[in-house]
């Protein structure tokens, strides 16, 4: 479940089992264990991983359930009182699930606000064309809604030697492109004294696949790291802004340091250093407090901002954030409507970026075959758009072509190779 970081840490957990000769299985039926790599970001995101863990047992009551995560972390020794939980491992402990099988314990979960180093597991995982590569874990900062520094830890780095020998292997293993992910990218080599500019000026040094970033807060977006990126021949031109909100007053209560007016002209100065970037964000809607007022401020600024997606969700209560004791709650019916809102900009704001981009040539990765009845390959391209190739050789997967787009058609690109 969850973010990238969980995605990447799930396949590391599936490939240790499998070379400790462990068998995987889709049917339940099938299986002595079920592994759910949680997240706990939201209160939507706690239910479903009970549902899941629940039916599994359901399903099959003789399977032996284990949960890790972020809620096996913050959640613990509660999680055993549930009959259709056998096994909790913590965040940091999931690397070493074979161990922790052999011994058949029920429990192990460290106090992971004590762990000062990264850890440093490797994805050898070859099938997919685009890599990932966990760079940093953890985050240092306060936001008034989130539980998650709690579930990660501290700030922690991979050493840069790390990451550059990571990213040669996946070269040498065919990748074309390597994602780099972590809980808070931006705060990387942040106990060292050092900056994500650092390790970027490093990576293209010393290697030469291209390389696209994670979320980041508008705050680690210097105009350094701007020309930096801008001059690069390896950064893919997608950014991810961690937002929040579009409403000052909103954002001081989240516990964000930035102005709304700052990341509108960073918006605008990223669409103009760049060949038709795209952007996407984060925003929560329907904070604690957030009056009529506030949310139309937050409308009014996404609808002028130069974005190309909106990743939205409704406010969802964590116990133990500061956010959980202020006053000024909404019901789940208003923090719904909000969030349809913002989908609806989020859909426009996408049509314009598709149609900016008809016309356009640009270096794609054919990725697979979407469907094998009509024979659509997938492609992705530098500024992060997936587009559908009408074409059925299996010759062009995991290839960079360069392809030209020429149809939007109901929120999708369909192209064709230069």
């Amino acid at each position: 479940m969850g973010c990238k970081s969980n995605q990447f840490e799930g396949a590391i957990i599936r490939e240790h089992l499998i070379n400790a000769d462990f068998l995987q299985t889709e049917k339940i039926k099938e299986a002595d264990i079920y592994i759910l790599n949680s997240c706990s970001v939201t209160q939507k995101s706690d239910n479903e991983a009970m549902y899941i863990l629940r039916n599994a047992k359901h399903i099959n009551p003789s399977i032996k359930t284990l949960i890790t995560g972020c809620i096996a972390q913050t959640e613990k020794e509660k999680l055993l009182e549930n009959d259709f939980i056998d096994y909790v491992l913590g965040n940091n402990e999931k690397f070493d699930i074979v161990e922790f099988l052999s011994k058949e314990q029920k429990i192990k979960v460290n106090d992971i606000m004590n762990l000062e180093k990264f850890n440093e597991a490797v994805l050898v995982d070859t099938t997919k064309t685009r890599a990932s590569l966990k760079i940093q874990d953890g985050c240092d900062n306060r936001c008034s809604y989130c539980i998650i520094p709690f579930a990660r830890g501290k700030s922690r780095s991979a050493d840069s030697k790390f990451i550059i020998e990571q990213i040669n292997s996946f070269e040498k293993n065919g990748f074309k492109e390597v994602v780099f992910t972590g809980i808070h990218i931006g705060q990387w080599g942040k106990e060292n004294g050092q900056t994500i500019l650092d390790l970027l000026k490093e990576v293209e040094n010393n290697t030469n696949i291209r390389y696209r970033l994670g979320s980041l807060n508008p705050l680690e977006i210097t105009d350094e790291l701007l020309d930096f990126l801008s001059k690069s021949n390896q950064f893919c031109p997608h950014f991810h802004l961690s937002l929040q909100s579009a409403c000052n007053r909103t954002l001081e209560r989240m516990n964000r340091f930035y102005k709304v007016e700052d990341y509108l002209k960073q918006i605008e100065k990223i669409n103009s250093m760049f060949n038709l970037p795209f952007l996407g964000s984060d925003i929560i809607a329907g904070f604690v407090g957030e009056t009529e007022e506030d949310f139309e401020i937050t409308v009014k600024n996404l609808k002028k901002s130069g974005l190309s997606a909106i990743h939205t969700f409704p406010y969802s209560i964590r116990k133990g954030t500061k956010a959980e004791t202020m006053d000024g709650h909404l019901s789940d019916n208003v923090k719904e409507e909000r969030t349809n809102v913002i989908k609806q900009i989020s859909a426009q704001k996408t049509r314009e970026f598709l149609n900016k981009n008809l016309g356009t040539i640009h270096n794609a990765i054919i990725e697979k075959h979407t469907d094998k009845k009509t024979g659509l390959l997938k492609c992705m391209t530098e500024n992060y758009i997936t587009v559908l190739l009408n074409s059925k050789n299996e010759k062009l997967i995991n290839t960079m072509q360069q392809i030209k787009i020429v149809e939007i058609k109901n929120n999708k690109a369909y192209g064709e190779i230069v």
